[in-house]
């Protein structure tokens, strides 16, 4: 069975063994002490692993599990995280966010039209087309010399009994270039994690989107080891999620097998991963990324209601977007009161409040919304969402009716009504596994969107940490050469068809075994029952190729009884979709005769039927080859393989 012929490219470092946790709890005394980091452009979390040997996503000094992504400077004073956040409104010009996404951007390359922070970006006056930020801030005065230090001849009487007071700090202006800010925030989450494990951090996992360049990349990496700290792997967002999806203590599904959708909605893009998970292995089958579509949008759009619920109330014009300082102020408010406003929109199904102090002429302000206004208002950008999700799939050229599982990341995804329009809009199955439907986004938990990421990144530097001095592997995973990045993957599903008589389809039992989009090489192993005839005892079978597919049937009418009106319009029933099976390329064939068979006794309907117990294995080879070995279970069991040599 040939591999496709256009191999496509896998998460970087996802096509590896899942680490089990029951593996590294065994091993958790002798893993140095090394997290995880998801670096959003928002927010940022960090992971670590317990005594228990799972990764929990840790809070910082401040409490705070979802660590804003901000920086503030305030006369002596420096501000990271949320409390930084809250200098947006009285200290935006020395408040810095947004910077992660110009990590590794020229000067040139960044739209002064589109505001990316409160701190003015500006060209730096030192390096040649380097994005800085300029900030006002208090600079120490210099110590005063003790009096035993003024030389003899210079001290006057006051001097040499007296220490000179100390001067007050100076104002001064301070130039930070991306990478500096990005040092300093990356050196403040190790340093968090450094007290919560009281041991020094030896090494790093950290996320970065998958559109991010090479040049990017490196500057990322260079910001994160001048804050002192190894990079063991800068890992695909999607990397990171399918990391902990792929893991056996994963329960949000079942089946072993399965095509996953990530769903990852940032600030300001949403960015969208089909994977098909096989065996603990993920394939990436398309990926795709829509800017201008995220929370940021939604913000924009319920500060704009609360703004026009404001204006209605107090008689007082408060226009979003701002132009005049008073409304921006208004604004920077409103942006920071709906955070708590949609956290309560999330986890509550009634009203929420967003109430702000003094929001414009000193006019306080307090106001809610339902869920129903809420989605209503957002709609727009559900819409565009689920328009994305369609989009993949298409270009995937996979149905959303085989899609079994969808996996969501970024706190927006946390709100339930852009979980029902993408359900709804992009007609994925009643029983596709969601968070919702595993209770893992209000309660959190395994699944939990807003902390899957920093996990993820745990679970990898954990794997890294213990290859030791192995350099070639470690090289592997930091740079990704093209053998980690490209694989082949099986094109169609193979299996094996047992003739039988009874059944109609397929002319027989069809047990698929190596499902389509694995990667290969794969080795299969199941074992099942056979029926044998009587008179040869002979287990037969054929290895096929097939396509897995579907086809839209009528659900059967209710039979109208006496009591029904007869003047009510007649229902129209939707068409529900049937999986089928289709064969398309005869590999093989093979049969041998039975040895260990046995006849079912006693009086049930299978009674006086000879069956066999039969293990059948199947390996696919890089190259599409392909060896199936079907024998029966026991001593001397009978048994048969079949080759099937790589097509030219």
């Amino acid at each position: 069975m040939p591999p496709k012929s256009t191999p496509k490219p896998t998460t970087n470092g996802v096509a590896t063994p899942p680490v089990q946790n029951e593996e590294i709890k065994e091993e958790t005394t002798s893993i140095p002490p090394v997290v995880g980091i998801n670096f959003g452009n928002s927010y940022a979390s960090i992971a670590v692993f317990t005594k228990e040997g799972l990764a929990e996503c840790i809070a910082n000094e401040d409490g705070e599990r979802q660590i804003a992504c901000a920086i503030a400077f305030h006369g002596e004073e420096t501000y990271i995280g949320n409390p930084a956040k809250h200098h947006l409104v009285k200290n935006a010009k020395n408040t810095i966010i947004g910077f992660r996404n110009l990590l590794g951007k020229k000067f040139s390359e960044i739209s002064q039209s589109e505001p990316t922070t409160s701190a003015p970006v500006i060209q730096h006056p030192d390096i040649p087309d380097e994005p800085a930020y300029k900030v006002q801030v208090l600079q120490p005065a210099p110590s005063p010399l003790p009096a035993s230090a003024i030389p003899s001849h210079l001290a006057t009487p006051a001097a040499s009994h007296a220490p000179t007071p100390r001067s007050e700090p100076v104002p001064a202006e301070r130039i930070l270039s991306v990478s500096d800010v990005t040092t300093l925030f990356i050196k403040s989450l190790i340093q968090s994690a450094a007290d919560f494990l009281g041991k020094k951090i030896q090494g790093t996992v950290i996320t970065v989107p998958s559109w991010f360049s090479d040049t990017q990349r490196r500057a990322l990496e260079k910001a994160a080891t001048n804050a002192g700290v190894e990079v063991l792997q800068l890992l695909d967002e999607a990397g990171a999620a399918a990391g902990v999806t792929s893991a056996s203590s994963w329960t949000n599904s079942s089946q072993a097998d399965r095509t996953q959708l990530l769903v990852d909605v940032g600030a300001s893009s949403v960015s969208l991963s089909l994977l098909s998970i096989r065996e603990g292995l993920a394939y990436s089958l398309a990926s795709s990324s829509t800017p201008g579509v995220g929370g940021d949008q939604i913000d924009d759009k319920i500060i704009k209601f609360f703004a026009t619920e404001f204006t209605k109330k107090t008689k007082t014009p408060l226009t979003i977007p701002a132009a005049d300082p008073q409304d921006k102020r208004a604004d920077a408010k409103l942006r920071l009161a709906i955070e708590h406003t949609k956290r309560t929109i999330s986890a509550s199904p009634g009203a929420a409040t967003c109430s702000v102090e003094s929001l414009k002429d000193g006019i306080d302000f307090t106001g809610t919304i339902n869920r129903m206004r809420f989605d209503l208002v957002a709609k727009p950008v559900y819409n565009a969402v689920a328009a994305a999700v369609t989009d993949l799939l298409a270009l995937a050229t996979v149905d959303a009716h085989h899609v079994d599982e969808v996996v969501y990341v970024g706190g927006t995804t946390c709100l339930p009504g852009l979980d029902e329009q993408i359900l709804v809009a992009c007609g994925f199955k009643e029983d596709v596994s969601t968070p919702f439907a595993a209770g893992t986004v209000v309660g959190g938990g395994i699944g939990d969107p807003t902390t899957i990421l920093a996990r993820g990144c745990a679970i990898q530097a954990a794997l890294l940490s213990t290859l030791g001095d192995d350099n070639q592997l470690r090289e592997a995973f930091e740079h990704g050469p093209a053998a980690l990045n490209n694989v082949a993957a099986t094109s169609k599903t193979i299996g094996l068809l047992f003739p039988d008589p009874t059944e109609e389809e397929l002319g027989g039992t069809w047990l698929p075994v190596v499902l389509k989009e694995t990667p290969v090489p794969a080795r299969r192993t199941i074992r099942f029952d056979v029926q044998l005839k009587e008179s040869t005892k002979k287990v037969a079978f054929e290895v096929w190729e097939a396509t897995e597919s579907f086809h839209l049937e009528k659900p059967p009418k209710l039979e109208r009884t006496d009591d029904d009106d007869d003047d009510d319009e007649e229902e129209e029933e939707d068409e529900v979709k049937v999986d089928t099976v289709e064969k398309n390329t005869l590999l093989g064939v093979g049969e041998f005769v039975s040895t260990l068979g046995i006849q079912i006794k006693g009086k049930s309907k299978d009674a006086g039927k000879w069956i066999a117990t039969v293990e059948a294995q199947v390996i696919v080879g890089v190259d599409g080859a392909l060896v199936v070995s079907v024998k029966e279970i026991g001593d001397n069991g009978a048994g048969v393989t079949v080759k099937v040599p790589a097509a030219s």
